[in-house]
């Protein structure tokens, strides 16, 4: 695949409840080049969700029609649904010069940057600990006990896939947060790599995995 765009793929990845989702949508409101791509996905929609917003809700029939035909540029199962980006959605906004924001998990990572030819940066986010991971996941699933354990407990599976990923991001604070990953955009557009402290990371990569 050859691409000849202007714009570039951004991923932001992390364990559910750290808050990837609310990142991406910050960046996108506060930044009129970023556009999130909108995943297909067989779960049902939450009560404050809008189809072709947040998602695109298709039943599985309809995803394998879409994975049969080849339309997607990622596709995985996560928490028994699937979720995946069609390719064209992604080549229009690159060509018209848009940077595309993605809220994947490290599945879709992968298959993506095996694509050639994609402009392409990640980040993983990681919680400042388990302890407030597991108090954002009892505020987003209240009454859901048993959603909030299958939840922690791949949390470390997940979180061994912190280092297939170009930088690592603590989401301690949100407006930190943010300033950290759109200053760290802002230099890759320009062609310049941030330089992470790896060891205070793989420190914080040990205490989460305790």
């Amino acid at each position: 695949m050859s691409l000849k765009e202007n714009g570039m793929m951004f991923i932001l990845s992390s364990p559910s409840g750290v808050g990837k989702t609310t990142l991406t949508k910050k960046l996108s409101a506060n930044n009129k080049n970023f556009v999130i791509s909108v995943s297909h996905t067989t779960r049902k929609s939450r009560p404050n969700e809008i189809d072709g917003k947040d998602y695109h809700f298709v039943d599985e029939s309809k995803f394998n029609l879409l994975i049969k035909s080849k339309n997607f540029f990622e596709y995985a199962k996560i928490f028994n649904n699937y979720y995946g980006t069609l390719k064209q959605p992604v080549i229009d906004l690159l060509s018209q010069g848009k940077d595309v924001l993605f809220d994947i998990d490290w599945q879709g990572t992968q298959q993506l940057k095996k694509i050639k030819d994609l402009k392409l940066v990640t980040f993983f986010i990681l919680p400042p600990n388990k302890k407030v991971l597991k108090e954002r996941l009892l505020t987003r699933h209240e009454g859901q006990e048993k959603m909030i354990i299958e939840r922690m407990n791949k949390f470390t599976q997940e979180l061994s896939h912190w280092n297939e990923y170009n930088y690592v991001v603590v989401n301690d604070d949100l407006e930190e947060c943010y300033n950290k990953i759109l200053n760290i955009i802002i230099s890759e557009k320009k062609g310049k790599k941030e330089i992470q402290d790896m060891k205070e990371i793989k420190s914080r990569i040990d205490k989460l995995m305790q």
